[in-house]
């Protein structure tokens, strides 16, 4: 394991809802999987994703967004249609290698512990290194051909705090991985909500439940925790109640940091 960060101090986190959060870092400003679609039904091969909530805020007050950490392209619960056209204009975009493909000239695809160096605007750079990331209950597989390939992030630098960003993440055996070379990790991004569909691995879970939130958490030695992608869409089947509960039940309600919401 990596030896504590020499950077204690925490960050705002601003959440926008659903998988969105905004947050400085490095002197660089990070975008997380932008949705700002206004509330409706987004069609998929497979399923309807429905929108229940506007975003809180709109990217036009977040000013300059340097960098947008994109966990996959492929749903309109982590890229709707106002997020996609967003990417237009910011000029980098981290994602999985067929994303990548995909989204154009503008991005680039991190495989699992590939790291890109980015300048900081006072000298230094972040370290953005790609990690393993699993949308569903099972072998990677046997999940991406139905659900598609998730990346997840880990930011790292010179004198600043330790941050992973999970992304549509349900396997704790990629987040033990994680932690054997971050850990311990001073803001970890938690993408929760424990998301089902009845035709998909039976109703399993295909983004980490609270309790395995909480798990991943304790595995992660993590030192505050942000929560995201548990509000603003009909498939999350657990919120802020089940969340705040099961890190109670953990010991570690304590470590929970709702983010800015204004």
């Amino acid at each position: 394991m990596s030896a504590p960060s020499a950077a204690t101090d925490q960050f705002p986190v601003r959440v926008l809802g659903g998988p969105t959060t905004f947050f400085e870092y490095g002197g660089l400003r990070f975008l997380t999987d932008p949705t700002f679609d206004a509330p409706g039904d987004h069609q998929t091969p497979a399923v309807v994703l429905t929108k229940t909530a506007p975003p809180v805020g709109d990217p036009a007050d977040l000013g300059h967004i340097d960098v947008v950490l994109l966990s996959h392209d492929e749903h309109a619960d982590n890229l709707d249609t106002s997020g996609r056209a967003l990417l237009a204009n910011i000029p980098l975009t981290l994602t999985t290698p067929s994303g990548a493909q995909r989204l154009g000239e503008r991005a680039t695809g991190l495989p699992d512990w590939e790291s890109i160096e980015l300048n900081r605007p006072d000298g230094g750079t972040v370290t953005v290194t790609g990690v393993p990331a699993i949308h569903g209950p099972g072998r990677r597989d046997e999940v991406e051909p139905i659900c598609g390939e998730v990346v997840g992030f880990i930011l790292t630098g010179q004198g600043l705090p330790t941050v992973y960003v999970s992304g549509d993440n349900a396997s704790l055996n990629a987040v033990k991985e994680i932690a054997e070379r971050f850990a311990p990790v001073d803001t970890a991004i938690l993408f929760a909500g424990a998301p089902r569909f009845a035709g998909l691995f039976n109703g399993e879970v295909i983004v980490l439940d609270s309790a395995q939130a909480a798990e991943a958490a304790h595995l992660l030695a993590a030192r505050r925790v942000v929560p995201a992608h548990y509000d603003s869409w009909a498939h999350f089947t657990e919120g802020h109640e089940e969340l705040a509960a099961a890190f109670a039940t953990a010991g570690m309600a304590d470590r929970l940091d709702w983010g800015q919401r204004v």
